[in-house]
């Protein structure tokens, strides 16, 4: 038993040692830019940029955002697909498990990694922050893959409006007006951008390729297809 108990002991102390802190400053604040090539407005992104670069850790690893709001509303994160066992109050959603972050506040998320691995992602869950910008890919590493493969690729699909969502929003909770709201029809990003801007991907022949797909849209579905190939 003894033995047994150290040895437990000593496999735990190894993966702590593997374990880091990833700390992260965000600043969540408003940008500009046209990502669907046409339609150039204010969104929201982190440190100024749009889209938000991907998060990436290792199984086990605790991530810490430090996030800082600079919007003129209230703010908060969800992880989306992450547990949140004994931490609901990190879950994101604003009078529901947490307070959002006022504006010109800030508040750290500590999201622990140990029970988790796979394709996740992070969005804004206040005010529908999440449609105008807010969202990023979420990639927690596993420390034994499940196959052996030469590369991987992330892939993101959004869909991606020509207004503000609190500025559609108003046409919508307008209960006086007596025409029915303008179409405000989606463009689909892939990896960030419009089709005609986004950087293309090659495949080498006789390479296996692990993709990693996430729908961050908020409103419309995708269909992924490769051509010539069935998708496993």
């Amino acid at each position: 038993m003894n033995v047994c108990v150290l040895f437990i002991f000593a496999v735990f102390r190894l993966t702590s040692c593997f374990a880091k802190r990833v700390e992260l400053d965000w600043n969540i604040e408003y940008v500009y830019g046209a990502r669907d090539g046409s339609n150039y407005r204010r969104s929201i992104g982190v440190n100024g940029a749009t889209p938000i670069p991907a998060v990436h850790v290792m199984q086990g690893d605790t991530l810490v955002l430090n996030v800082h709001n600079k919007l003129d509303v209230a703010t908060s994160l969800h992880s989306h697909g992450i547990y949140n066992n004994g931490t609901n109050y990190l879950d994101g959603p604003d009078m529901v498990t947490e307070c959002g972050i006022p504006p010109g506040e800030s508040f750290t998320y500590e999201i622990n990694t140990t029970a988790q691995s796979g394709t996740f992602w992070i969005h804004g869950h206040t005010r529908h922050a999440d449609v105008d910008g807010l969202r990023t890919p979420f990639i927690i590493h596993s420390n034994k893959p499940p196959e052996d493969y030469d590369e991987e690729l992330l892939i993101t699909l959004e869909d991606w409006y020509s207004q503000e969502f609190l500025v559609r929003m108003e046409y919508v909770d307008n209960v006086k007006g007596q025409e029915r709201p303008p179409v405000n029809y989606a463009t689909g990003l892939f990896n960030g951008y419009d089709a005609n801007r986004t950087a293309s991907i090659k495949f080498r022949p006789g390479k296996r390729y692990r993709l990693r797909v996430i729908s961050m849209a908020a409103n419309n579905w995708s269909v992924f297809r490769i051509s010539g190939h069935k998708m496993t």
